[in-house]
């Protein structure tokens, strides 16, 4: 009996397997299953390794996968790759869950794949084509859209990196709530007197105060009414 390339299907010639064509053909159909739709929460607490056996159903097969754990050092999730002889080509949906300020790299065995940052908790479309793991989600560039309405928060991919518009391509007004300041997770500190902060800036009925947030500190903004103005 051969096997497929991708998903290790058994394939039967014909003729063959006389008798056990119904259990080898309702396996086939799990493992198709798998791949489409199936979900498996995987513990890397130290790393783990995904089976991609010939024939029969295995974790590495499945389309979903929930990376789960407490993580006390940087560990990699392994699937094969050609350099074991099993070459499995196959698209994965994974979310990263584990706890731990550690990276985690869905990889192949010989090959490279994709990282999670310390602080990166999400999730990535990824694909193996048999030697490496493609992360899909991080080539998927700008997405450009209309007006974008969330019911949850939007997090950035990693603390400090990334920017809310541009120098040429600024918001028009900005509404929040309470707005809080920190350049703490900067390597350097502020270019006047080169050192670090963390603030709120909160909104009283007649003023505005600014909370320094590593001293518990409180401060008022002095502001000056422009007379004529009602």
């Amino acid at each position: 009996m051969a096997n497929s390339d991708s998903l290790k299907l058994t394939v039967q010639a014909t003729g063959a397997n006389s008798g056990t064509w119904g259990q080898i053909t309702n396996t086939n159909l799990l493992i198709l299953e798998q791949a489409i739709g199936g979900y498996d929460a995987i513990g890397v607490t130290s790393g783990a390794t995904l089976v991609f056996s010939n024939g029969v159903l295995s974790n590495g097969k499945n389309q979903i996968l929930k990376l789960t754990g407490t993580i006390t050092s940087n560990v990699d999730v392994v699937v094969p790759d050609s350099g074991s002889g099993t070459a499995p080509k196959k698209t994965y949906m994974v979310e990263n869950a584990t706890t731990g300020a550690f990276t985690v790299t869905f990889k192949t065995s010989s090959g490279t794949g994709a990282t999670w940052s310390t602080t990166d908790k999400g999730y990535k479309i990824l694909y193996s084509d048999g030697t490496n793991i493609v992360d899909i989600t991080a080539d998927l560039g700008d997405i450009s859209s209309g007006a974008i309405t969330a019911t949850g928060h939007i997090i950035p991919g990693a603390n400090d990196t990334y920017d809310l518009g541009t120098t040429t391509a600024v918001w028009q007004n900005l509404y929040t709530g309470d707005l809080h300041l920190s350049n703490q997770a900067k390597s350097q500190g502020n270019v006047v007197d080169g050192t670090k902060g963390n603030w709120t800036l909160q909104e009283g009925k007649d003023d505005i105060f600014m909370l320094n947030n590593i001293s518990g500190e409180k401060f008022k903004i002095n502001l000056s009414k422009i007379e004529g103005d009602s």
